[in-house]
């Protein structure tokens, strides 16, 4: 597993990848080229990868999953750089208890 501030990466066997995620369409990447996982509402930095590869967004209820074929490279304004070996991945979002109801954290 691999941790990146506020967000979890978790590799996972291809053979246990729903069906349901691979048919879903690759998120868009941003305005450089990035898959971004996550964007920090407060600072506008983003953990993101750059080279090939697909993000399939699962809503705001299901995790995200990261397909990368040749491995990749995340990174972060404020944190270290992380370098992914290929594979699949299920992204997860750290969370917090706000009274009334449970958000994403906001980096």
């Amino acid at each position: 597993m691999f941790r990146q501030g506020d967000i979890l990466i978790r590799p996972i066997a291809e053979s246990v990848v729903p069906e349901a995620v691979r048919a879903l369409p690759p998120a868009p990447r941003d305005a450089r080229g990035r898959m971004v996982l996550a964007l920090g509402e407060a600072t506008g930095h983003a953990h993101a990868l750059a080279g090939p590869g697909t993000l399939r967004k699962g809503g705001p209820a299901g995790p995200d999953h990261l397909h990368l074929p040749e491995g990749g490279r995340l990174v972060h304004e404020e944190h270290a750089p992380i370098t992914l070996p290929k594979g699949w991945y299920q992204i997860v979002r750290q969370r917090e208890y706000v009274p009334g109801s449970v958000r994403p954290v906001a980096d």
